[in-house]
């Protein structure tokens, strides 16, 4: 156990110091895990036997890495540019378009395999095309931030923790992505529904 907890001790302190020491946080698990190994505490053999999570680590990496060429070939650019054109040249009030925007940058989600990554790629560009038909820029800007972060839960990779939750088994993949999007609707109706109204009723559009 001594072994064991120096070698967490080792990899927490390298992911806290790992930018001032230019370690990022793949080489510390790395680092961790050799010395995990080095050290006898757990055997080659008992992380073979973690079926679970090398299944997760197979086909996650697979999605980041297709939501990286989607990137490098300038899909997501595209379709953002595409989408503000449409969105624009409809002539609706201000409150439709954002909320068609709203809609399509939470669910184009699922063709992201990383928050961070939709985010860098779509938010600046939505919430610029919502305050130029008229969206507050400070409630276009919230809004969007919320939905950043619950659009994580639509489906099993769609955010750092969701093929951990998926790999331990208990929901099967078509539950999952089904209550994923049952969700997704009862977030929006609260956030924009109840929450529009508060967001009103305290003037912040």
């Amino acid at each position: 156990m001594d072994a064991q907890a120096s070698a967490q001790k080792f990899k927490v302190g390298l992911w806290i110091f790992g930018g001032a020491l230019k370690v990022d946080a793949v080489t510390a698990a790395i680092l961790g895990l050799s010395v995990l190994l080095t050290t006898g505490v757990v055997t080659w053999k008992e992380c073979l036997g973690e079926a679970v999570a090398w299944d997760t680590l197979t086909w996650f990496a697979a999605l980041i890495a297709m939501a990286g060429y989607l990137n490098e070939y300038d899909l997501i650019s595209w379709f953002s540019e595409t989408v503000v054109k449409v969105v624009g040249g409809l002539g609706l009030s201000w409150q439709l378009s954002f909320g068609i925007l709203v809609l399509l940058y939470f669910y184009s989600h699922y063709f992201f395999a990383s928050g961070a990554a939709h985010i860098g790629a779509m938010f600046t560009a939505f919430l610029s095309v919502a305050s130029a038909l008229g969206t507050p820029p400070l409630f276009g800007a919230m809004v969007l931030a919320f939905l950043s972060n619950l659009m994580g839960g639509l489906t099993h990779y769609g955010i750092g923790s969701a093929p951990v939750f998926y790999g331990a088994n208990y929901v099967p993949l078509a539950q999952c992505w089904g209550y994923g999007f049952l969700i997704s609707v009862v977030n929006i109706l609260i956030w924009l529904g109840v929450g529009g109204a508060w967001w009103k009723f305290i003037g912040l559009w």
